[in-house]
């Protein structure tokens, strides 16, 4: 009975089998789903890669012009330029003097006159007849242009006039007046005129002060310059580290003007100056008076050599000092090649 029961169960798996076998491949296989991974195509003009732009090149400065720097100051480019940092602002078109940007050119030399141009007019020509001969009026080139009788309308009677020859021309004879004869000319004494002719004095042409290569080493051209303060050398000129000379002494000093001039800058605007003083002595030198605890003088106003212009002090410095500078062109120069011996 067992063995019946048995079969018949393997009978009915093997069918349940079958069934799912055959169903299994009715069924139709639908294709595994493919996801695009390319790159979307961009539309034709936008498939151009983005790169950084390379860096601009730096300006050069035209000549007579100066290229802003970080960290530049109107008043620093005036002084290393030898003019007076109103002249600039105005040369350069600048409204305030304090805002200036970085790659902006500034003008640091005056503009040139523009010449005035005049058209040169050709001189007119007169032409004037012969003495005895009737005047007639010639173009300039000989060449007449019109008829000697003028433009007229047509007609039978103008037709016949224009046949005709010319009437002769009549040339009134001039008499020359008779000379008076030397009796009845009486000589008068004339008054003899002296005229006396005075030499004009020529000015003698103004010479610019400056230096030239013999005189730099040990001379001070035409300016004469003097001490600006009494105390000592304690630090001298060097191109690299100091663009001066600096002389001790104790806080309120005289510091004198070594030279007559203009002061073309009074104040505190040119960092490690302190309160500064900058002179303009002629278009080649200014001279500067920096670290100064008071400034007696005003933009614009004129000084002479040997006027108290300044009290020493330790403004922007480590001790009272006065550090004095002379720029030639703007250039630092050795004050020691300029200023007399103690």
């Amino acid at each position: 009975m067992y063995p019946k029961r048995m079969m018949s169960s393997r009978f009915a798996l093997c069918c349940t089998l079958l069934a799912l076998g055959v169903t299994g491949c009715a069924t139709t296989k639908s294709p595994a789903p493919v996801s695009e991974r390319t790159r979307p195509v961009q539309p034709a003009g936008t498939d151009k890669v983005e790169q950084a732009a390379p860096p601009a090149a730096p300006k050069v400065a035209r000549p007579g012009y100066y290229i802003v720097k970080p960290g530049d100051t109107l008043i620093r480019i005036a002084l290393d330029n030898g003019q007076n940092y109103r002249d600039i602002a105005a040369w350069s078109g600048l409204e305030n003097p304090n805002l200036i940007e970085v790659g902006q050119e500034l003008r640091v030399r005056p503009p040139e006159t523009a010449a005035v141009t005049r058209p040169v007019n050709s001189p007119s020509v007169e032409v004037k007849p012969a003495v005895g001969a009737v005047a007639a009026t010639v173009p300039v080139d000989g060449v007449r242009r019109e008829p000697l009788g003028g433009k007229q309308p047509y007609s039978e009677k103008a037709w016949a006039q224009a046949q005709k020859p010319e009437a002769p021309l009549v040339v009134a004879r001039v008499e020359p007046k008779p000379e008076a004869k030397p009796e009845q000319a009486r000589s008068e004494p004339k008054a003899e005129v002296k005229t006396e002719v005075k030499a004009e004095a020529k000015p003698e042409p103004k010479t610019e002060a400056r230096v030239d290569d013999a005189k730099a080493a040990g001379g001070n051209g035409t300016i004469e310059w003097g001490w600006p303060a009494a105390g000592k050398i304690i630090a001298g000129f060097n191109e690299t580290s100091s663009k001066g000379v600096d002389l001790a002494g104790k806080p309120g000093d005289a510091v004198l003007a070594a030279a007559g001039g203009r002061v073309v800058y009074a104040g505190t605007g040119l960092r490690g100056y302190g309160k500064l003083v900058i002179v303009k002595h002629d278009n080649s030198y200014l001279s500067a008076y920096a670290h100064n605890q008071t400034l007696l003088v005003k933009e614009g106003q004129a000084v002479n050599k040997g006027q108290k212009i300044a009290e020493l002090g330790d403004t922007d410095s480590d001790r009272p000092k006065l550090h004095f500078e002379i720029r030639r062109q703007g250039k630092p120069v050795d004050p020691g090649k300029y200023l007399p011996p103690r």
